[in-house]
């Protein structure tokens, strides 16, 4: 099977993601939980089709912490466990959203944001439920933003522990 079978929210491998239309963009950002107050911090996507891809949905957002689940059907490796690299798309994801509120919200500013370092510790596996990502500030200044993001299963067990670090951009002439 092609990703082509699985609609628009999954291109053809190798293809870009095409810019939705605003319509298309507002339904992904509602789709994935994120609240209206948000929608204009989430840049020209919304939410990554990436996320979308491993059904990750917003339970709670703010500058100060961001909540999401992941189901771990479908999202598995060849032996039945919740794929390691979710855990690293979890904590991408909630760690480059929370320094981009970090930004708007704490400093006022809108500034685009890179990840430069990203690691994870796994700790247990999960084999059926939810994993649930929770991203909090570590130490955000102007220039730096650390996040940890905890990985947890339904039962409040921790599976992963991640680290995430953007670098805060200047705007270009």
């Amino acid at each position: 099977m092609s990703f082509d079978a699985y609609g628009p929210e999954f291109p053809t491998p190798g293809v870009p993601t095409p810019v939705p239309d605003e319509h298309q963009r507002r339904a992904r950002m509602m789709a994935a939980g994120v609240p209206e107050k948000y929608w204009d911090w989430m840049g020209p996507h919304g939410t990554s089709a990436m996320s979308a891809k491993l059904g990750l949905k917003f339970v709670e957002m703010s500058p100060e912490k961001i909540v999401a689940t992941v189901p771990v059907g479908g999202n598995e490796q060849n032996v039945g466990l919740f794929h390691g690299g979710g855990h690293f798309v979890i904590a991408e994801t909630l760690g480059s959203i929370a320094s981009i509120f970090h930004v708007r919200a704490n400093l006022g500013l809108v500034r685009q944001v890179v990840g430069t370092e990203l690691s994870a510790t796994h700790h247990r596996a999960a084999t059926n439920g939810l994993v649930w990502g929770t991203c909090t500030p570590l130490n955000v200044g102007r220039q730096l933003a650390v996040h940890e993001i905890v990985m947890r299963d339904d039962e409040g067990r921790r599976l992963s522990t991640a680290r995430m670090t953007n670098m805060i951009l200047q705007p270009r002439d």
